[in-house]
């Protein structure tokens, strides 16, 4: 604990997507460790993904105009009411997670005003009076790397026997799913920003293969991905993109070979339950900050293309070439690569007629 913390709850602030929560997962598990009371404060996209956090004891839903994407404008009203309900829960203590192109300051400013004294995060600018223990930024090292490197500056370490991996909560993952016993392989062709997309014509090539190849195919996404998923249906995948929970979505992933998705929030809790990812990664951000953590991967796209590091979330190059280049062949051969067994006998099954 940091020097001159106090014993009550700690608040962790996290206020982006699905995808920067759950990298955030351990460094959660470490402030967890200490034995506080943990709440964090996330975003509305980010807030699902809280919950299935261990660790992690109450969360607090804001919408942060500057963080968020889309953002609304800023109303002074509504930065003030978040004061007051911080200030009314008299937290002492908070360490303020951001990814490496976000700034800690405005939140750290309006952590002050509701009274929290210690405040704990990574800055690359001068932060003044605004943090208590500043980190200074590190190179391209992952995400939840960084994420423990600022949970560490305030004092927390994760518990003996904690590796660090992502993870959600054990119980959530009890509920079943009905697909039955037969193996499969998730697609999901969804991405938040159409840079990271893939387009839809490889997606169906890539089902047309897999299906070929006699392996079983579940297609998850959200309500856009709803008439691709219906076009994936028909060419012989199980269609659950639209309707499927965070929760339900990490039971069918849980129980996959492996998953086919973009660097996009499934892609970390895919990794979060331990299933092998093809990661069709677009370069806007670094992979060796945001591909999936700790768990087996092969990322697919062109590193070095032009978009390279430029965070857009339209393409800035035409073409797509990132991932333009990248084919349902080179997904075949990075699926042999994760789970060669287990695709074997699903096709053996299915070609001596074992699995109806």
């Amino acid at each position: 604990m940091s020097a001159g913390a106090p014993d009550g709850p700690v608040l962790a602030v996290r206020l982006d997507s699905v995808g920067d929560v759950l990298v955030t997962g351990p460094a959660i598990r470490a402030l967890a460790s200490a034995g506080r009371v943990v709440v964090l404060l996330a975003g509305p996209q980010g807030a699902p993904a809280a919950e299935l956090l261990p660790g992690v004891d109450e969360v607090i839903t804001w919408t942060c105009p500057w963080i968020v994407a889309d953002p609304p404008a800023l109303d002074p009203a509504d930065v003030h009411a978040l004061v007051d309900r911080l200030r009314d829960r008299r937290f002492a203590e908070a360490v303020v997670f951001t990814s490496f192109h976000q700034s800690p300051l405005p939140t750290a400013l309006a952590l002050q005003l509701a009274g929290v004294t210690t405040i704990t995060a990574m800055s690359e600018d001068y932060p003044g009076s605004l943090l208590s223990t500043r980190v200074r930024p590190t190179g391209d090292i992952p995400e939840p790397e960084r994420a423990m490197l600022t949970a560490a500056a305030a004092g927390f370490s994760l518990p003996p026997g904690d590796d660090g991996r992502l993870l959600v909560r054990a119980d959530l993952l009890d509920a079943e799913v009905p697909l039955g016993g037969e193996p499969y392989v998730v697609v999901h062709p969804g991405a938040a920003a159409p840079a990271r997309a893939w387009t839809a014509e490889r997606w169906r090539e890539t089902v047309d293969a897999l299906v070929h190849h006699g392996v079983r195919v579940v297609v998850t996404g959200g309500p856009a991905e709803r008439e691709l998923g219906a076009d994936l249906a028909r060419r012989g995948a199980i269609d659950l993109s639209g309707g499927t929970t965070l929760v339900r979505l990490a039971r069918v992933l849980a129980d996959a070979i492996a998953v086919v998705v973009g660097n996009t929030g499934p892609a970390h809790l895919a990794a979060a339950v331990g299933t092998p990812v093809v990661s069709l990664f677009s370069p806007v951000v670094p992979a060796s900050r945001w591909a999936p953590y700790a768990v087996p991967c092969v990322v697919l796209g062109d590193q070095a293309a032009p978009c390279r590091g430029s965070r857009a979330r339209e393409c800035p190059v035409p073409g797509h070439p990132c991932l333009a280049g990248v084919t349902a062949d080179d997904v075949l051969r990075a699926l042999e690569r994760l789970a060669p067994r287990a695709l074997h006998e699903v096709a053996g099954q299915r070609a001596e007629g074992g699995i109806a």
